[in-house]
């Protein structure tokens, strides 16, 4: 049964609604805006029919404070009101209420805009549900469909394999520290970033195969060649994600991309930031990017140690990494140690990872 909130000052008015509607729904009354704003901090309700006119704070006063509180902001209003001015009921409907009864009350009038109101407010919840569920599909496919690009650019690379899913993984591990520790850090933006880390090396796919498979380390002309990978991977990136994901979301990707390679000190390419001026999303792409690299065996290098990789990007905090993500990541050695112990890592690596 479908639960109403009548909020009235006047008991006769009051008496009559929940006699109009008692036997089809479940009534709480109470005669001011202060009441109901304390009876829904506990409770919930399907509909809430409000008085415009009352002492002390009026309908629209309530009506703001109700949907200015998350929770309680989908609920549907209808304004009961004696005012039949024009402008009255208006106002109403651009105060976002659903509806408006007239004073006094005809029941069947009552019953049949009370009822037409819950079933708009099913459909529309059903709508979104149904929506909800089609977007995340949507976006199932899409990480789906580049994951398997990353894949193809992987398997491209002779000294590559599995970097992008473990980076992945030392981003997802990450964010975590940095969503219970980090003062400003969202769980909306993490939640982005972690969905951005395996594009970060899309721009490979554009790297010529003598330099992208070769075994060993680069000459200075291949190794500016490999270099161009990154702005070339924000420009594929912007091109496969604009227009179908949200603006937000399309710029931390193109920024994890173009980015992961500046260093905290100026020092990285492809346009020399330092600090601030790195996007937060690349830094933290960053230390997942060296990390790997450093735990994981290279064609002219073993696999360093756990000891040797962190006291690696330890002293290269304030020079290669943002100082706080810095020490945040040091923190989070067991639970990156756990997943590298789990996953093998026996694969050879570029030389900029």
């Amino acid at each position: 049964m479908y639960h109403l909130l009548i909020i009235d000052d006047n008991k006769i008015n009051l008496s009559a609604a929940k006699n109009a509607l008692a036997g089809n729904y479940k009534i709480t009354a109470v005669t001011s805006g202060t009441q109901a704003l304390r009876f829904l901090e506990h409770n919930t309700c399907d509909l809430i029919l409000l008085d415009i006119n009352m002492p002390e704070m009026d309908g629209f006063e309530v009506m703001g404070r109700i949907r200015s509180n998350p929770e309680l902001s989908d609920i549907p209003i209808i304004f009961l009101t004696s005012d039949n001015d024009p402008q009255t009921e208006s106002r109403c409907l651009e105060a976002g209420a659903m509806d408006f009864i007239s004073k006094p009350f005809m029941q069947n009038v009552m019953l049949s805009r009370i009822s037409r109101t819950l079933e708009l407010e099913a459909l529309r919840r059903d709508l979104s549900v149904q929506l909800e569920a089609r977007t995340r599909h949507i976006k199932y496919i899409q990480d789906m469909m580049v994951l398997g690009m990353a894949a193809m650019v992987e398997s491209r690379d002779l000294s590559t394999g599995g970097h992008i899913k473990r980076t992945s993984m030392v981003v997802k591990i990450f964010a975590e520290r940095l969503s219970k520790e980090h003062d400003t850090l969202k769980r909306s933006f993490l939640d982005m970033v972690i969905r951005a880390a395996p594009m970060h090396d899309l721009g490979k796919i554009a790297v010529d195969d003598r330099v992208l498979r070769k075994q060993g380390k680069f000459t200075p002309e291949e190794y500016a060649e490999m270099k161009k990978h990154s702005a070339e991977g924000s420009r594929i990136v912007k091109q496969i994600l604009e227009g179908v994901e949200e603006e937000k979301f399309v710029r931390i990707a193109e920024n994890v991309a173009h980015y992961h390679h500046e260093k905290w000190d100026g020092t990285g390419y492809p346009d020399g930031l330092a600090g601030e001026a790195i996007p937060i999303e690349a830094r933290i792409m960053a230390l997942a990017d060296v990390f790997d690299a450093l735990v994981s065996k290279r064609c002219y290098k073993e696999a360093y140690s756990y000891d040797t990789a962190f006291s690696i990007i330890d002293s290269s905090i304030g020079t290669h990494f943002d100082p706080q993500l810095g020490r945040l990541f040091l923190k989070s050695r067991p639970e990156l140690e756990a997943l590298y112990n789990m996953v093998s890592i026996d694969y050879r690596e570029d030389e900029i990872g």
